[in-house]
């Protein structure tokens, strides 16, 4: 992206979200102009700002009358979202959030669709698309040299400290829309779609472990049927202390790949075996952030390019619906104790 005027950025929202958004704007930094940051707590943002040499503002509005500002990155809790997109989309202002679009699907849904109305871009951020073993699967599927797929594993089993569940707010539906799903795995079944294609049923069973006092789900087992007739299983925690890499596992015609960490094994059926990438700290266990900020670096390069280019970033609003449904049918089918459809995406 170097040679080009700079592209105009603000970020509303500081938490533990902001780190490796703040560290790989930096990076950037001879590409993206950061045009300020903004959060609701005075002496965080004042702090940040200072840290970074970004422009403290006071309000969000400011990026929205800033004619320099390009896009927003918002960072928010999910629940602190709907009014700001309406007002940056409104100022003709694109969006790169974070996930997920919001607490529920048919919150989700009016911002996606607030977006496509005024025309401006809405990207979400699920970084793991972009490990360099995740973009070689892509590649080994898509050309078909794998084969067509018979079963899928996606495991998940992280860890979480009841302390990271007694921060205000964590875990509830009120502020996050669910637990271990809506929060964690949601990274994982992103990445899973995008390699397999869509789910078309699942039997799930969720719930609360003893390890945890929240008033979400901390686990969560399924059996999967996809769309493309291939069978599948998911396991999703943060009760598996001290926590261990997810893995995708693909049972292919030609090949069985397995995606851990960011490090891609396969398995050729003629007997050869090939590893592409290596593995990465994903934020497994106590520290959610204890991972590079590359991949967030890869998911903001990739949104400024779509668009000036004018096209769909790697993962859209619309794209990132897919898995809110998916998350509903999972919940749904434990709830209801029985065989759930998942509702098509469109």
């Amino acid at each position: 992206m170097s040679g080009v005027e700079r592209f105009g950025i603000g970020v509303v929202g500081l938490g533990m979200a902001a780190a490796p958004h703040l560290a790989s704007l930096h990076d950037l930094d001879e590409c993206i102009d950061v045009r300020g940051v903004y959060c609701r707590d005075p002496a965080r943002r004042a702090a940040l700002a200072e840290r970074h040499g970004f422009k403290d503002l006071d309000s969000p509005a400011e990026l929205a009358q800033d004619p320099g500002t390009d896009a927003v990155l918002l960072l928010t809790p999910p629940n602190a979202r709907v009014e700001l997109v309406e007002a940056f989309a409104a100022a003709g202002k694109h969006v790169l959030m974070e996930k997920p679009v919001e607490r529920t699907t048919v919150a989700a849904e009016h911002i996606v669709q607030v977006c496509e109305a005024h025309g401006v871009t809405l990207g979400i951020v699920f970084q793991h698309r972009f490990r360099a073993g995740a973009q070689r699967l892509r590649e080994l599927l898509a050309s078909g040299t794998a084969g067509a797929l018979a079963c899928a594993q996606l495991c998940v089993p992280w860890w979480r400290p009841q302390a990271y569940y007694d921060e205000p707010g964590r875990g509830t539906f009120e502020r996050d829309g669910g637990g271990v799903l809506i929060s964690q795995a949601i990274h994982p079944l992103d990445l899973m779609l995008s390699l397999t294609g869509e789910v078309s049923e699942v039997q799930a069973i969720a719930g609360t472990s003893r390890l945890h006092a929240m008033e979400s789900e901390d686990f969560v087992a399924a059996g999967l049927r996809f769309a493309s007739g291939a069978l599948g299983s998911l396991v999703a925690s943060t009760a598996g202390f001290p926590g261990r890499a997810e893995y995708l596992a693909l049972d292919c015609e030609h090949a069985s790949l397995r995606l851990e960490s960011g490090s891609l094994d396969v398995h050729w059926h003629d007997g050869r075996s090939e590893t592409f990438g290596e593995p990465e700290a994903s934020g497994a266990g106590a520290d959610p952030m204890a991972f590079a900020h590359t991949w967030h670096r890869a998911v903001i390069e990739d949104f400024v390019a779509a668009v000036r280019a004018g096209v769909a970033p790697a993962v859209s609003g619309r794209e990132a619906l897919r898995v809110h449904r998916l998350i509903d049918a999972l919940l749904a089918s434990s709830a209801q104790r029985r065989v759930v459809s998942v509702e098509a995406s469109s």
